[in-house]
């Protein structure tokens, strides 16, 4: 068996995360992409808000993870202030995979490389199913807004624009 075979994909770390954490949930590995939120919601016949975009900022240069409904954008003004930063700039996709260990369009709201500080936009709660990345552009799984917060342990909090 080579190295490359014998090691884990990203979406095997998020089903032993999501195990690990108790929660019976089922990842979706599909044919169409889900790197996007349009084209995740598309691939599962759900809202585009239904989508959670998992977003990694630096607030002062630290990475902290942003969970914002596929139909909002998240506002660097309120993530300024909720963070009591001086600067909030979305971090590059090396930044993204240093900080999770996942790259754009994958990147998962639980199973990182370290534990990121969370936080989740409030419009996600308007919706009974939730579809999250599930660590690469074309897996996702199903989750509920509550189940979400519990096991991400993130802060809600409105970060979107108006």
């Amino acid at each position: 068996m080579s190295k490359a075979s014998s090691k884990k994909s990203s979406v095997d770390k998020v089903r032993e995360h999501l195990n690990r954490c108790g929660v019976a949930i089922e990842v979706m590995e599909l044919d169409e992409s889900t790197r996007t939120a349009a084209l995740a919601a598309e691939a599962v016949g759900s809202p585009l808000g239904a989508i959670v975009k998992s977003l990694v900022f630096l607030a002062d240069g630290k990475p902290v993870l942003v969970l914002v409904a596929g139909d909002k954008r998240a506002d660097h003004k309120k993530l300024e202030k909720i963070l009591k930063a001086r600067r909030v700039m979305i971090a590059d996709a090396d930044q993204v995979r240093e900080a999770t260990g996942f790259a754009i369009g994958g990147v998962p709201p639980v199973a990182h490389k370290v534990k990121l500080s969370t936080f989740i936009d409030k419009n996600l709660g308007r919706f009974e199913t939730l579809y999250a990345a599930a660590g690469s552009p074309r897996a996702v799984f199903p989750i509920s807004y509550e189940k979400l917060v519990e096991i991400t342990g993130g802060q809600l909090a409105d970060v979107t624009e108006d």
